[in-house]
């Protein structure tokens, strides 16, 4: 894809996908999509309206009888198609995914992609494997079954940092088990998710089951939770917003998914391979800019290995290239806007009152300079409640704290509201197995840091929300449980009838 490739063009029928076409909002409001790396307009689009949204889940209810009606062998070819799709409109993909949200090429073009073609071929074959309980006579009298049946239209809202991949994550578990849907990605970063959408028609999915609403969270976001017709809501995005969600799913007893904060803890224990833990730490702390609820933030590091890891960490990344997405040597693109790297500084200089900058802590200047860069970022020294301990960044900063003891090393990683994601570096397996029993936290690498894979499950405890992305597990958010029992006896009068008639014949 070359550099006459033009977002304007390529969207100007619009940037809502309904019932299976691009038409254009209706709210009178405009949106820019602004390229991160310039801070220039790649695309400016009309915002969905209420109205819009109405459109859109009118359209998947329409579609959704129809659609669970398929057999889970339709529906699993359907799916299988969908991938090969994706798999040929890779280049664009990845290169819509870097303009839009500042993301280098190669991380595009060897994560973002093809883990969505991964997602999309599990669900393929997922979607013929949806389990219950084996048949069977529990009762004596009676045969029980049980069913799994779509729960009909979600409603769901997706972030910005992984657009594609998180449509991905919303979208195929949803239509895999029979529901219909609409997406809501975030107004900023649209664009992947409608190619998402067009590649999903082409491979023969009927119009209406994947519906995407561009539109503001205060408008479009908020009236889709709340919708009458909408029977469940999956939300990826902050804590605070999440509260705000649940407020409004919970009022009309919705079933509700929510994937929430993270700040993710590092821990280094002293037997570990201090070289593997500081380039994992560089790089669980850098990827997509710092911009993932899953990256290393707070590296804990027993004390005798401190200081060596420490110095390992600030040579390393001294050696990330920041630079132009689109060229395949940088390794550091910008922040998804200049908002967001000026959220992300406010954090650093604040902290510099209370700690030490090591290395980084600064936006470049020169070639960068009208790019939302900032430099990757290592701070010490500062303590464990404050605010750069506790609190999520979303930007290129690590920030690093010593402790003596196993018992403390568990402790300080369990101490903040969050629980999405850790990891533990020692070479003593028991060691190791301790902090994955006793770190509370929906995922624990050992000895390494941010690798998910389709077939396993994705999801939080405590302030990181509840539910599961990716996976059969993700099926338990999607499919209503039905237990069906079949009288054997063929009696009129059951034993258990006394309870109401008692010595009556």
């Amino acid at each position: 894809m070359g550099d006459d490739y033009r977002m304007q063009d390529r969207f100007a029928a619009g940037t809502q996908y309904i019932g299976g076409r691009l038409r254009s909002g209706t709210s009178g409001r405009t949106q820019d999509v602004i390229d991160p790396a310039t801070g220039e307009r790649v695309h400016s689009y009309e915002l969905a309206s209420a109205a819009d949204v109405d459109d859109a889940v009118a359209a998947a209810r329409e579609a959704q009888p129809g659609w669970a009606g398929a057999t889970p062998g339709e529906r699993s070819d359907a799916l299988h198609r969908f991938a090969g799709v994706l798999a040929e409109r890779a280049e664009e993909l990845a290169h819509t995914e870097t303009v839009q949200c500042g993301k280098p090429i190669k991380l595009t073009t060897e994560f973002d992609v093809p883990g969505t073609v991964d997602n999309t071929a599990f669900f393929a074959g997922a979607a013929r494997h949806l389990q219950g309980q084996s048949a069977g006579e529990y009762s004596g009298d009676h045969t029980s079954y049980v069913r799994r049946e779509p729960i009909g239209t979600v409603g769901s809202i997706a972030p910005w940092n992984y657009p594609l991949q998180m449509a991905a994550w919303k979208i195929l578990p949803a239509i895999a088990a029979g529901n219909t849907i609409v997406l809501k990605p975030a107004e900023i970063t649209p664009l992947t998710s409608l190619l998402f959408a067009e590649a999903a028609a082409e491979a023969g999915i009927p119009a209406g089951v994947v519906n995407i609403v561009n539109g503001a969270g205060k408008d479009a976001g908020e009236h889709l939770v709340g919708h009458p017709d909408i029977a469940m809501t999956s939300f990826t995005g902050s804590t605070a917003v999440g509260r705000r969600v649940a407020e409004i799913a919970t009022a009309s007893v919705k079933r509700l998914h929510l994937e929430l904060g993270g700040k993710a803890p590092f821990v280094v224990f002293d037997d570990a391979d201090i070289e593997a833990a500081a380039h994992g730490a560089v790089a669980g702390s850098l990827i997509n800019s710092g911009q993932d609820c899953t990256a290393a933030t707070r590296a804990y590091v027993q004390r005798p290995v401190y200081d060596a890891f420490v110095a390992a960490v600030a040579d390393l990344m001294a050696t990330v290239r920041l630079g132009d997405p689109l060229d395949p040597a940088t390794d550091l693109g910008p922040l998804v806007s200049h908002l967001q790297r000026d959220r992300v500084a406010g954090f650093v200089e604040r902290a510099r009152a209370y700690a030490t900058v090591v290395t980084g802590g600064e936006a470049p200047q020169g070639d960068l300079e009208r790019g939302a860069y900032y430099r990757p970022t290592l701070i010490t020294g500062a303590d464990q409640d404050s605010e750069i301990v506790q609190s999520e960044i979303f930007g290129p900063v690590l920030v690093v704290l010593p402790f003596d003891t196993d018992d403390e090393a568990i402790a300080l990683a369990n101490d903040t509201p969050y629980g999405l994601a850790a990891s533990a570096w020692s070479r003593d397996v028991y060691r190791a197995g301790r902090a994955t029993r006793e770190i509370k936290a929906g995922c624990v690498w050992v000895n390494d840091h941010i690798p998910i894979i389709s077939e396993m499950p994705h999801g939080g405890y405590k302030a990181s929300g509840f539910g599961k992305d990716m996976s059969v597990y993700s099926f338990e958010e999607y499919t209503q449980v039905k237990h069906v029992m079949y009288d054997n006896t063929a009696i009129a009068g059951k034993d258990w009838h006394r309870t109401i008639f008692g010595d009556r014949p």
